[in-house]
């Protein structure tokens, strides 16, 4: 996510024996900074189109990536945050390269998940973490639990079925709110995030109002996170049967 400090020493190592490299990154500086590393860069930005869908620019991508390796070349993929998270090229061109009979896997990475957690101070095994793209939460029936932390990607693009666009408005968002009003109160806390891409900045951490949550200046690179609006109810019926287990359990050990 963080130039420079957040690249592992074994993905270091792969780029650099690589024979061409493929850069799907947040900055250009990022890109120059790769250059350095490499004398074959290949940004994959300039395919990104307003209008475009973007699907359209990933299987591009994928192609572009395959071209070199069926040439014989060995290439290596370069993308921000984790390459399997929110990132649907990465996992395509793998898929496509072994069936093809190819060696191909992925590098694990920090992703802004990671960096959420961190510079918010949330841990997810306190109360539970929840975490859907929010077109997704609009457009299927998924269950929300407000005893847990509710984190939803890309709401800047909520909405958005033409995967054409780089943002939606206010009105879309004003669906969201609805939706989430069902199961948090309107003046509930909702923080938006995003990660640092660069040392010198900071995480760009604003805190609003469920209610407010349209107007809010949002980019498609922005994670909005819920806070617990409920307090964990205890299940007393499986206490009772983890209860009746110890029980058993000193029975069998006093034996």
């Amino acid at each position: 996510m963080t130039l420079g400090s957040h690249l592992t020493p074994l993905a270091r190592s792969h780029i650099e024996q690589a024979d061409v490299v493929f850069a799907g990154l947040s900055d250009s500086l990022v890109e120059m900074w790769l250059q350095r590393m490499h004398p074959d860069v290949r940004s994959l930005q300039s395919y990104y189109r307003e209008g475009k869908s973007r699907m359209k620019t990933y299987r591009q991508w994928v192609e572009l990536m395959m071209t070199e390796v069926r040439a014989g070349k060995r290439v290596c993929g370069v993308f921000y945050g984790h390459p399997g998270i929110f990132a649907w090229s990465p996992h395509k061109v793998i898929e496509v390269a072994r069936a093809e009979g190819f060696a191909a896997h992925m590098e694990p990475g920090i992703s802004a998940e990671d960096c959420l957690y961190a510079d918010l101070g949330i841990d997810p095994g306190r109360f539970g973490c929840q975490h859907f793209e929010a077109s997704q939460l609009l457009l299927f029936e998924r269950r929300i639990d407000p005893t847990g932390y509710l984190v939803l990607w890309q709401v800047g693009l909520v909405g958005d079925r033409s995967t054409a666009r780089f943002k939606t408005g206010p009105a879309y968002r004003q669906l969201l709110v609805d939706l989430l009003s069902r199961d948090y109160p309107l003046d509930h806390e909702v923080i938006i995030y995003r990660g640092a891409t660069l040392p010198i900045q900071q995480p760009r951490i604003i805190r609003v109002a469920l209610r407010d949550l349209p107007e809010a200046p949002l980019t498609a690179e922005e994670t909005v996170v819920l806070p617990p609006a409920r307090t964990l109810q205890p299940n007393l019926a499986m206490q009772e049967r983890l209860d009746a287990l110890d029980r058993q359990a000193e029975v069998d050990a006093l034996a």
